[in-house]
């Protein structure tokens, strides 16, 4: 079995392509820090992103929701004064729909998401992190922000000073996520932030307790060529201080991290990996070209 630590869209990306060239057993770890509610909905943003991309349905246009959406509930909405800074789309609408009945008659949001995965026909296992409050909270220079806030309302355009995951020290992991970290063959951490995507995993008691008794986990750069592929993750890592290097993504991870996988271009930063204690491996990253795809996946497997 093979878990992977995950975010929203890149780690989407990779479970699409492993899971179109592997039958093996495949658990991914999901980041709930993002969740939010509007509207009265309660909604999960990483968790539907790797749904709807295992399923095909997701809109490669806008890189988030559903393809062939329609936004006539928010244009009416808007029409009436309504708050759409979030736009959800009329397809996805009923994903939060189902969801927040569903929770509201106490079924767990670990429970809910193996429904609508098996119902949209996905054939691996996602589990959020945990089934309790877990929120990111962010630091700005414009004030404290949610996730959401950050990252849509402002587009992540403003200067972060601080980040923290509210709730985490109460939350308990979701059940079978610390029994896949345990027995899985290998742990692999998807190109997602470090800091808004897999910190937020990492902050639920018992699972950074897992991963530091292994010691084997493998880490796919977010970073090439000193650059995110896509988000915030370069910048805000040199606004809170860290290395905007696959040597600071190594670094950040030091304490649990076996292997860090980066991008032929970053090559010459392989010295600079390997002094904060890992092993490091070079292959094409990019998840869009299908020769680097495999040439990565031979290297993780």
């Amino acid at each position: 079995m093979i878990v992977v630590l995950c975010g929203g869209v890149g780690a989407a990306r990779l479970l699409r392509a492993w899971r179109e060239r592997s039958d093996e057993e495949m658990v991914a770890i999901v980041n709930v820090g993002d969740d939010t509610e509007m509207h009265g909905l309660t909604i999960c943003p990483d968790l539907d992103s790797i749904t709807y991309h295992l399923a095909g349905l997701h809109n490669e246009e806008l890189g988030w929701g559903l393809r062939h959406e329609s936004w006539r509930t928010m244009d009416r909405l808007a029409e009436l004064g309504g708050d759409t800074w979030f736009r959800l789309g009329d397809l996805d609408l009923a994903t939060h729909l189902y969801r927040t009945a569903r929770l509201r008659a106490g079924v767990s949001k670990s429970e809910v998401a193996r429904e609508i995965a098996e119902r949209l026909g996905v054939n691996l296992t996602l589990l959020p992190v945990t089934d309790d409050p877990l929120e990111t909270r962010l630091a700005t220079e414009v004030g404290e922000l949610s996730f959401q806030e950050y990252f849509v309302r402002h587009r992540h355009s403003v200067v972060v000073r601080d980040i923290w995951f509210a709730g985490a020290s109460h939350s308990r992991p979701a059940p079978g996520v610390l029994d896949a970290l345990r027995s899985a063959r290998r742990v692999v951490v998807a190109p997602s932030n470090p800091l808004l995507s897999i910190d937020p995993v990492l902050a639920v008691p018992g699972v950074l307790d897992v991963l530091r008794q292994r010691g084997d986990a493998v880490a796919i750069s977010p970073l090439v060529g000193g650059r995110a592929l896509k988000g915030p993750a370069d910048r805000l890592m040199g606004e809170l201080g860290h290395d905007v290097s696959p040597a600071g993504v190594a670094r950040h991870y030091a304490p649990w991290l076996g292997t860090m996988v980066i991008d032929r271009l970053d090559e010459a930063e392989r010295p600079r990996v390997e002094a904060t204690g890992c092993d490091v491996r070079v292959a094409g990253t990019l998840l869009d070209h299908p020769d680097q795809v495999d040439e990565l996946l031979e290297v993780l497997a």
